[in-house]
């Protein structure tokens, strides 16, 4: 996700979604979804929004977890969603998606040094090849969803 390349790839899909793109599968409404995928970001840049996990819960997050969501295997279709990044209100199309592609355009011009060793609320400190498959690979499923 660091490279110009890749995260071009990602914004062109992301521009072929449209506010009435219906998904492939699963529950969120194709607004829902951007605001979804911007939590990813939110975490990384934002964390004080958040209410860090406890002790007990951050080991199982850290111990168990995080090989699923930063390893490359892609994630599977409706699996499990953290309370965090669970949407229920209509969000507005446009803003999300903005919201998004301003994301990743930050984090492909960050690149790598910023994120080596960045601390994610729920991981802990992180590589810079763990924050690239985590935003790749989550961008990637949802995109598929919608069918881009």
């Amino acid at each position: 996700i660091f490279e110009k390349a890749v995260s071009d790839e990602i914004i062109n899909r992301i521009e072929l979604l449209t506010s009435s793109s219906s998904p492939q599968w699963g529950k969120m409404s194709v607004d829902q979804m951007l605001a979804h995928c911007n939590v990813a970001y939110r975490y990384a840049f934002h964390p004080e929004e958040f209410k860090k996990p406890n002790a007990f819960k951050k080991f199982l997050l850290k111990t168990i977890i995080k090989g699923f969501i930063t390893n490359d295997k892609p994630y599977s279709k409706n699996g499990p969603t953290a309370p965090d990044f669970v949407i229920t209100a209509t969000k507005d199309f446009e803003k999300e998606k903005q919201i998004l592609l301003d994301y990743i355009n930050k984090t492909q011009q960050l690149g790598t040094n910023h994120f080596e060793g960045l601390e994610n609320i729920s991981f802990g400190r992180m590589t810079a090849n763990e924050w690239s498959n985590l935003f790749y690979k989550h961008l990637d499923h949802h995109l598929k969803q919608f069918g881009v």
